[in-house]
């Protein structure tokens, strides 16, 4: 089972987001439940590519919600690199 990690950078674009677009109390915990699944399928999510693999992302509770992660199988860790709207151009996922 692999550990999940949310970075510092990660945990304020959630809160930037909570913020700017009036998301519900409970989002942390919706969040946290979007994530459980990499504990165990730490490759769950589509890899990301060109300069950006390879990193990975999922959706989040809503599916405008864009989470970015990376798996380093040597520490058997799961670090969430950016939590971000899908929506806007500058999205990692915005050429797929």
């Amino acid at each position: 089972m692999a550990r999940v990690v949310v970075t510092d950078a990660a945990a304020r674009d959630l809160k930037d987001l909570i913020r700017s677009h009036r998301l519900p109390e409970n989002t942390t915990e919706r969040v946290k439940g979007s994530l459980r699944p990499l504990a165990d399928f730490p490759e769950l999510g589509p890899e990301l590519g060109g300069s950006l693999a390879p990193r990975r992302f999922l959706l989040g509770p809503w599916r405008w919600m864009i989470v970015v992660y990376r798996f380093h199988p040597d520490r058997d860790l799961v670090a969430i690199l950016a939590i971000v709207d899908g929506r806007t151009s500058t999205s990692p996922t915005a050429s797929r």
